[in-house]
């Protein structure tokens, strides 16, 4: 089953928009680079608004 990951303050609806797709949703907002880093390969996509920073690093963590 598809999982993402929301790693920023989002409203409730943008959770309940993945669910009522069938998606897994995990909400964690406030991790660090390093602790997303570490478990950014457990999932199939990342929701985020401005805090989280993308970077090539943390994309090459990311699978596919």
């Amino acid at each position: 089953m598809t999982k993402v990951l929301i790693s920023d303050k989002l409203a409730p609806a943008a959770a309940d928009i993945f669910r009522d797709a069938g998606i897994l949703v995990d909400v964690k907002p406030g991790l660090s680079p390093e602790e997303l880093g570490e478990i950014i390969g457990d999932y199939d996509g990342l929701a985020i608004r401005s805090a989280t920073k993308v970077t090539l690093e943390l994309l090459d963590k990311a699978p596919g």
